[in-house]
């Protein structure tokens, strides 16, 4: 069983702490003690309670179904045009994403800073690294 500490399950949640200790009291996550001695939780638990999270409809902010699966919604934070193209940054959640596009699309999209705005990713390519534990 992989067990992760109270801040990294509510780090990869996206709650607080608090949260997850609540969580625990009520009987929604288990609580077991790593081996320091700490609070923690099963990383199994934690993965179907961010799985869960993330197929709740009401997902995509227009509404319009899609075949995405990787999308994330935030809002822009910087758009850098030139006559060609555009990098168009937007923060999602704890996530920078960056996409280059045309500077045609940017502008038909009217893409500027504070204004919410979707990203779907489709990669042919995912790089997984894998965390080391302490």
């Amino acid at each position: 069983m992989t067990l992760l500490r109270v801040a990294e399950a509510a780090r990869y949640l996206g709650v607080s702490d608090d949260t997850v200790r609540r969580w625990v009291t009520a009987g929604r996550l288990a609580g077991h003690t790593d081996g320091s001695g700490r609070a923690a939780v099963d990383g199994v638990q934690v993965a179907a309670l961010a799985r869960e999270a993330s197929e709740h409809p009401g997902d995509a902010p227009d509404g319009v179904p899609s075949s995405a699966r990787n999308s994330f919604s935030g809002l822009v934070t910087n758009v850098v045009m030139d006559t060609v193209m555009a990098q168009v940054e937007l923060q999602c959640g704890p996530f920078r994403v960056v996409s280059l596009m045309s500077s045609e699309a940017a502008r038909e999209l009217g893409l500027e800073p504070g204004m919410p705005a979707t990203a779907v990713v489709k990669a042919t390519t995912v790089i997984v690294n894998r965390e080391v534990g302490p």
